[in-house]
């Protein structure tokens, strides 16, 4: 694919100037909101704004609000991304460009702290519901292989907290997107999502049952020990069901029911793990099926039975992706 020449013109222009340089050679190594941008280039903020628009105008960027942030990245569209790629590989990181390194060195070193003083805040939390399942190893093993071997044009994590999934699954995608509501969440996803260097995963602020994401637009969706926090888990079946595209899948971990009522009040669970038939009857309503579950009991006689549940939309050959694994 190639540019016209108007716009060979406009891109030039875009990325021929130091400032913009400077941020595209920042937004390579991991998206950034224009405050940080701003601290980085010690910069004011409608100054960093107004380069930001012409690279997005470029097609060089992209912009997306999060709340009440606005972040920004490379394109993901050809070729505007090959041309930065390029461009970006005949500069030396010297200079102006090696402080501004470590100038985003700084932003991530506080980010980790606000992330550690968040988990410290929490830590019986994590602690003390992580010692009621299996350990979280097997968890993810079984996660792993419920998944299959891949490759995934697109993965959606919904509610990916910390972004443990994507950095579990990302690699086998070809790209991915976790939404949270978690502002905080949300920043430490970005950290561990940069150090799994999963270039093409973002991060987006988001409500699980409107996502705002186009319908069929991921052949994988994951929702991770999600549903038992909603009080409509139903609902967020149906808009993951309505992500999916035809041959895909979506993947769900939560609890099987359970007589645990402690974890309501210490811990906001609205509901106390699901049957498999509860799942069943609204992965079909959504016109979810072939439900394969994979179940792993408590750790201990009193702990939690934690299950994974893969459900398939229909091929528009009207075979179910487990038919186009088998063949």
């Amino acid at each position: 694919m190639t540019l016209s020449a108007p716009t060979t013109v406009e891109v030039l222009r875009a990325a021929g100037e130091p400032t913009r340089l400077r941020i595209l050679a920042l937004l390579v190594r991991e998206e950034l909101a224009v405050m940080e941008l701003g601290q980085i280039l010690d910069q004011s903020q409608p100054r960093v704004s107004r380069h930001l628009r012409l690279l997005a105008e470029a097609g060089l960027v992209e912009r997306f609000p999060d709340g009440a942030w606005v972040f920004y990245r490379l394109s993901s569209h050809e070729p505007q991304r090959g041309f930065v790629d390029h461009v970006l590989q005949m500069v030396r990181d010297e200079g102006v460009l090696s402080r501004d390194l470590e100038r985003l060195s700084e932003v991530r070193r506080t980010r980790q702290v606000e992330a550690a003083d968040y988990f410290a805040r929490n830590a019986s939390h994590w602690d003390q519901v992580r010692s009621l399942y299996v350990d979280e190893a097997d968890v993810e093993r079984s996660i792993v292989e419920a998944t299959g071997p891949g490759p995934f044009d697109r993965l959606i994590d919904l509610g990916t907290g910390a972004g443990r999934m994507l950095t579990l699954l990302g690699g086998r995608a070809k790209s991915a997107i976790g939404l949270d509501l978690s502002q905080q969440m949300l920043n430490i996803a970005r950290r561990e999502v940069a150090d799994a260097d999963l270039a093409r995963c973002e991060l987006r602020h988001g409500d699980i049952f409107a996502t705002g994401l186009p319908s069929a637009s991921a052949d994988l969706i994951v929702i991770h020990r999600v549903l038992h926090f909603l009080n409509d888990p139903a609902a967020a079946i149906g808009e993951a069901a309505r992500l999916t595209t035809p041959g895909g899948a979506l993947l769900i971990v939560d609890f099987a029911p359970h007589t645990l009522e402690f974890l309501r009040q210490a811990h906001q669970h609205r509901r106390l793990g699901f049957s498999d038939e509860e799942i069943a009857r609204w992965c079909e309503a959504a016109g979810l099926g072939h439900i394969d579950t994979i179940t792993m009991p408590p750790a201990t006689a009193q702990g939690l039975t934690v299950k994974v549940w893969r459900a398939h939309k229909a091929a528009q050959t009207g075979s179910n992706l487990a038919d186009r694994s088998a063949a």
